[in-house]
């Protein structure tokens, strides 16, 4: 209960930044005053780190959609959840191929079970690394770019200042929120997300929702890497 409290009391004093910063964030936020950010989550399966990372791979150039029934046929190999590292690098690669990975993308999931496995990577210790920090170390892994480790920032870490430039669908939702006559570029995306912080995660959820509507809205639209 204590944690509810904290997390509430969290909620609405980013919501009264958020609405006091912006002008747009605010008609979004007083739309939606039973919005739950985190909701979405429950529609996802228990993901750690590398299962965070595990969907965000999966997700580069599919659709939300796309992604799911790969991720549900990738459950299927492993009596119902997603893999850990271990559990990955132990089934031929041919059937994640079979499930819908392409090779790259199986390359790359591999490579950094590898690394998580024989302790070129600690779990405990990325999780404990700031945002651009943690960037650096997965980004060094061919496959993962930026898109990639932002998402996972999100759902596995629940880091509060995170937003991603490189969505497609995020940047769409910018566009018709600000009433922009055209798709903003990756860097309009922060110069816009600049006066969120240290909100950017919030922010970012009540776009995908106002895009998503009535929709179930993700927390990330797979785009990009």
């Amino acid at each position: 209960m204590a944690e509810d409290s904290r997390r509430a009391e969290w909620l609405r004093h980013a919501r009264f930044y958020l609405r006091d910063a912006d002008p747009v964030l605010a008609r979004l936020i007083d739309d939606r005053p039973a919005f739950d950010p985190r909701a979405w989550m429950a529609q996802l399966p228990p993901m750690d780190l590398y299962g965070a990372l595990l969907f965000q791979v999966t997700g580069q150039q599919l659709s939300v959609a796309a992604t799911r029934r790969i991720l549900a046929r990738i459950e299927a190999l492993f009596d119902g959840h997603l893999p850990s590292p271990a559990e990955l690098l132990g089934v031929d690669p041919g059937r994640l191929r079979e499930a819908g990975l392409s090779w790259r993308k199986i390359s790359t999931l591999r490579d950094l079970a590898e690394r998580l496995s024989d302790g070129r990577l600690d779990p405990d210790v990325l999780s404990r690394l700031s945002d651009d920090e943690l960037m650096a170390q997965l980004t060094a892994i061919p496959g993962i770019g930026p898109w990639t480790v932002q998402g996972a920032l999100i759902i596995a870490l629940q880091r509060e200042d995170v937003v991603l430039p490189g969505d497609l669908a995020l940047r769409k939702a910018i566009q018709v929120a600000y009433q922009l006559d055209h798709l903003p570029t990756q860097d309009e995306v922060l110069d816009i997300a600049e006066k969120w912080r240290p909100y950017r995660s919030l922010a970012t959820s009540y776009l995908f929702s106002a895009a998503f509507e009535p929709a179930e809205a993700p927390p990330v639209t797979p785009r990009e890497t």
